[in-house]
């Protein structure tokens, strides 16, 4: 089964070769209002998100009453909070009657609309409104949902939290039986924001992706505090990223406390950008700005003292010291001088040029 190199989400190209494509999971951040959602899509874009992405639940297709009740139902994160598991996620989805102004914001604002959906309705209902899909971690093993958005030919962002490698491997197949457009990415489903939780993101893992599925996109849906996990990932080859978005961080709701803000995720956008126009393409090379260094950083071979035309060169007649023109001789190149005759008479100081050797 094979896969593409590229992707195309609506008027991005994603490639290792491209720019990084930058996802604002605003998902429950719009605590339940039309209006705070429609705002926080204006805010991602200023803030250089490419694509404002929310989560399509209905809390009973989603979650379990039953399996929630009681004090082992409620673990983790969501321990904290205030509601049952149950009464959360039906305050905070996002609804679909929404969808018309969503919509009609993300074409004003210029962001991509997106949506993780998390029903085999709501795959159908945004089929054809979507450039893409994403899966959620939490659904890798949910192979119904995953085939269904597999066979809409939208690319498919699949998030690999909490799983193995198994599974994974599992749920890719079964993509690329129907479609050959996926962004493989690696996460960490832990939603505390502790500081912690950066030895168990294992950036890495996206190494371990590239040698299964060689040249696959990769992507990293991150939920760690900053942005430091996201540029090791942009390092290691991920090419889209994927963090919540919120407007104010001290906000209750689950999701407030560890996404990132207007400000924060300028700063990560603007280092990433910066980290992309570092990397290069690997091919050593002098650059274009080190010309001038090449002259006051290197040596030339220097004579001690004035010679006359026609004097035989030893060691004893030169030095090695900056800078070095162009055209003179280098240090390395020794071997090759000794014993040459100077064309023409040499000053003490001067460089030896190529051109002074009969």
């Amino acid at each position: 089964m094979k896969h593409d190199t590229s992707l195309r989400i609506a008027t991005h190209e994603i490639a290792l070769d491209a720019p990084s494509y930058f996802i604002a999971d605003i998902a429950a951040n719009h605590d339940g209002d039309l209006e705070r959602a429609k705002d926080l899509i204006w805010k991602s874009k200023e803030a250089g998100a490419d694509c404002a992405k929310f989560q399509h639940f209905l809390a009973d297709r989603i979650v379990s009453k039953v399996g929630f009740e009681g004090e082992k139902g409620q673990v983790s994160h969501q321990a904290a909070w205030k509601k049952s598991v149950v009464e959360v996620y039906d305050q905070y989805h996002t609804r679909r009657d929404w969808t018309p102004e969503l919509l009609e914001t993300c074409r004003k604002a210029d962001i991509h609309f997106m949506t993780t959906p998390y029903d085999i309705e709501a795959v159908d209902m945004f089929r054809d409104i979507v450039p893409a899909f994403k899966i959620g971690s939490g659904d890798i093993t949910y192979h119904e949902e995953i085939e269904h958005i597999a066979k809409t030919g939208k690319p498919v962002l699949l998030a690999t939290g909490a799983a193995t490698m198994e599974e994974t491997e599992a749920a890719v197949e079964l993509i690329l039986k129907h479609n050959r457009q996926i962004c493989l990415m690696q996460c960490n489903t832990n939603y505390t924001g502790s500081l912690e939780n950066f030895k168990y993101v294992n950036l890495r893992v996206l190494q371990t992706f590239a040698a299964r599925w060689p040249g696959m996109v990769l992507g990293f849906s991150d939920h760690t505090p900053g942005h430091s996990a996201v540029l090791g990932a942009v390092t290691l080859g991920a090419r889209v990223i994927e963090k919540h978005f919120t407007d104010d961080n001290s906000r209750e709701g689950p999701d407030h406390s560890f996404a990132l803000n207007p400000v924060t995720w300028r700063a990560m956008v603007d280092a990433t950008r910066e980290l992309e126009a570092a990397l290069g393409d690997g091919v050593k090379r002098i650059e274009e700005n080190e010309m001038e260094t090449i002259v006051i950083q290197r040596r030339a071979l220097r004579l001690k003292d004035s010679l006359a035309a026609g004097t035989g060169l030893s060691e004893d007649h030169l030095e090695a010291l900056r800078p070095c023109p162009e055209g003179a001789v280098s240090p390395n190149a020794l071997p090759k001088v000794l014993g040459k005759r100077l064309s023409t008479s040499k000053k003490a100081g001067e460089e030896l040029l190529w051109t002074d050797l009969a």
